[in-house]
This record gives structure tokens, C-alpha cells and sequence, in this order.
């Protein structure tokens, strides 16, 4: 399987021959297991505090021999503050009442981790490396392209040194789909805020290249190492075939993941 290399002047320098890692077999349930495993590992662990809700002079007053009893007197036999010379105070404690403890809260021993075993998660790393070189499943995912994929560039672009020069060389490249991602960026309406900003290409560097700290703040561009790559980078949503984009280096060292 063969692709056009591109120079860091977004004009075809050369061919090159793709490892054999991008002739995988493409399983979508694999990969769909393994990026869910991703997304749960960045779930916050949640939990609440154990007397939450409890720390209140509130009693249950049901006897009828017992000082200040709520029985027979027509009202709810529910935990009460004390106040002075038996006199009942609010409901406290129980779910209903106000500053009272929550009914169901989360569980700190929830399990919120989904694991995988280290073969399934390596061979569905494979299978979503395979998927960007496949036309078919990076079109499905809404990406607009019209060169062949993945997209490989040259050494040469080791030598950029500011965001804007690797934006030309994206926008000669693929300026549709990062069109795409400026226009689909909307501000998010719940309370946590941000913006959301579609998904475009992916840039996979080697680990010691100036790729990954100038390309990052361009609008649904991802930067990642070959060390550092996940599943859910390459498919997100669980989707495989992100329009990707590789460096004759990173191509290296896909041989060794």
C-alpha cells in the first residue's frame, strides 16, 4: 500500500511504501470496546461525604412516654430538631426534608472503569491505525477530503516553528475539513461552558517534534505522539477513520506500538 509524501509546502515530494500495521483487519465492535475503556478512565471518581446531611441535633420522638412525643398530636412523626422546653423544631435527616440527606447518593466503590485486556486493546489499536487508511470509514465520519488517506508529510516539516506556517500547509492540504471545524465550533449551553469544536484531523509526530506544540490550537486539530496514541483519539465517539495525518518519522515508529 502505497501514498504520496507532502512537503511543508503542501506539494507532492515523493511516494512511500505504508507499514504493514495499516493492512489490519477494520473490527468497529474492537475498537467501539476499547475507546469506551478510554473515556472511562477520564471519568472523575465521585462520592459523597458519609454524614452528609446527618450532622444535625434531629430525633425521632415516636414513644408516647417519651419527652416532648409527636404522637397523637397530629403531626408527622418525623426527626425534629430540639429546641428549648420540648418544643419541636424542623425535619431534618430524612431525604424529603430540606438540607436533609440525598436518598441515592454515588457510591465512592462504584466501579467506573471499563478494563480491557492488553492484547484486545493493542490489536483494536491496530485495527483503528488501519481505519484512517480506509476512504470508506473516514468519509462516513463526515470528514471532506479529496487526497489520498492517510495524509503523510515530509521531514521537512520538522522545521516549522509557528502555527500559522503548518495551518497553510493543513489548508492546502485539507481545507474543506478544517473549514468544516471553524464553522461547526458552537458555544456550550450547560453550565460547565466551553466551546464544542467538531473533530478534524489528527497529527501523529514523534515524540521530540515542534509539530505538537504549534499545530494544537488550531480548531479541531488533535496533536499526538506514536508512545502516547489512544484508541479514542483515533475514533472518537467510538467511530473509527479520523482523517489523520503522519510524518515519515511517526511512521517509523508505528512498527514498535
Amino acid at each position: 500500500m502505497k501514498r504520496k509524501i507532502y512537503g511543508k509546502d503542501g506539494i507532492e515530494v515523493g511516494e512511500i511504501e505504508l507499514p504493514k500495521i495499516f493492512e489490519e483487519p477494520i473490527r468497529p465492535e474492537l475498537i467501539k470496546r476499547a475507546a469506551l475503556s478510554d473515556y472511562s478512565k477520564e471519568l472523575q471518581p465521585k462520592g459523597n461525604y458519609v454524614w452528609a446531611g446527618m450532622m444535625t441535633s434531629a430525633k425521632y420522638r415516636g414513644r408516647k412516654e417519651a419527652y416532648a412525643s409527636l404522637k397523637n398530636r397530629g403531626q408527622p412523626m418525623l426527626p425534629r430538631t430540639v429546641r428549648p422546653k420540648g418544643r419541636q423544631g424542623d425535619v431534618r435527616k430524612v431525604p424529603q426534608a430540606f438540607k436533609g440527606r440525598r436518598a441515592h447518593p454515588p457510591k465512592v466503590e462504584k466501579k467506573i472503569i471499563e478494563k480491557i485486556n492488553k492484547k484486545e486493546y493493542r490489536k483494536a489499536l491496530h485495527s483503528a491505525i488501519a481505519a484512517t487508511a480506509n476512504s470508506k470509514f473516514v468519509g462516513k465520519r463526515g470528514h471532506d477530503f479529496k487526497i489520498d488517506v492517510p495524509i503523510i508529510l515530509d521531514d521537512s516539516i520538522e522545521q516549522l516553528s509557528k502555527t500559522k506556517d503548518i495551518f497553510m500547509v493543513l489548508n492546502k492540504l485539507i481545507k474543506n475539513d478544517l473549514m468544516r471545524a471553524k464553522r461547526g465550533r458552537k458555544k456550550r449551553t450547560t453550565r460547565k461552558g466551553g466551546y464544542i469544536v467538531p473533530k478534524s484531523v489528527i497529527i501523529i509526530a514523534h515524540k521530540n517534534s515542534k509539530l505538537i506544540k504549534i499545530a494544537k490550537n488550531i480548531p479541531g486539530v488533535d496533536v499526538s505522539t506514536v508512545e502516547t496514541l489512544k484508541v479514542n483519539m483515533l475514533a472518537p465517539g467510538a467511530n473509527p477513520g479520523r482523517l489523520a495525518v503522519f510524518t515519515k518519522e511517526a511512521l517509523k515508529e508505528l512498527n514498535n506500538i
